[in-house]
């Protein structure tokens, strides 16, 4: 009977475990949070490769008129925004979620042009694929209607 009750008690103590990240939530919102200025700072230092690097394999992205399938699908559409010397919009994250799994994360902001004003928001689904490596899972974009005055 003691050997059931450890077993048992055991098996509930590692079920908990695994439901609970390793790492603190706070901790893993920052993690997100600081990916997300790094995924911007790809479109700011015009560096197309480094983009691709924070799309997941299976990413699904909104566009106006169709959805990208796929991280290739996304680098080559994506592709033009990188090909000429100055940035044509920049975006920050202003909201960031993680779910207590810590498995993934919704961050959400504002996209702006090139004068700083907003023309957009974002908003992203991250999947923590290795511990501290986050992967865009969907993404959408939508047009931003300033406040009537």
């Amino acid at each position: 009977m003691r050997r059931a009750l450890a077993a048992l008690m055991l098996s509930l103590t590692l079920a908990a475990c695994a439901t609970r990240p390793a790492v603190p939530p706070e901790q893993l919102r920052q993690q997100v949070m600081d990916t997300e200025r790094a995924f911007a700072r790809t479109m700011a230092q015009r560096d197309h490769a480094a983009f691709v690097s924070f799309l997941a394999e299976e990413t699904i992205w909104f566009a106006p008129d169709r959805t990208l399938r796929g991280k290739q699908a996304v680098a080559e559409a994506w592709q033009p925004f990188y090909d000429k010397p100055e940035a044509p919009f920049s975006w920050e994250p202003t909201v960031v979620e993680v779910l207590d799994s810590g498995t993934l994360a919704l961050t959400h902001g504002p996209v702006r042009n090139p004068a700083g004003e907003q023309v957009a928001t974002f908003t992203s689904i991250w999947r923590q694929e290795a511990p501290g490596v986050w992967r865009i899972v969907f993404d959408r974009g939508c047009g931003h209607c300033p406040p009537k005055r």
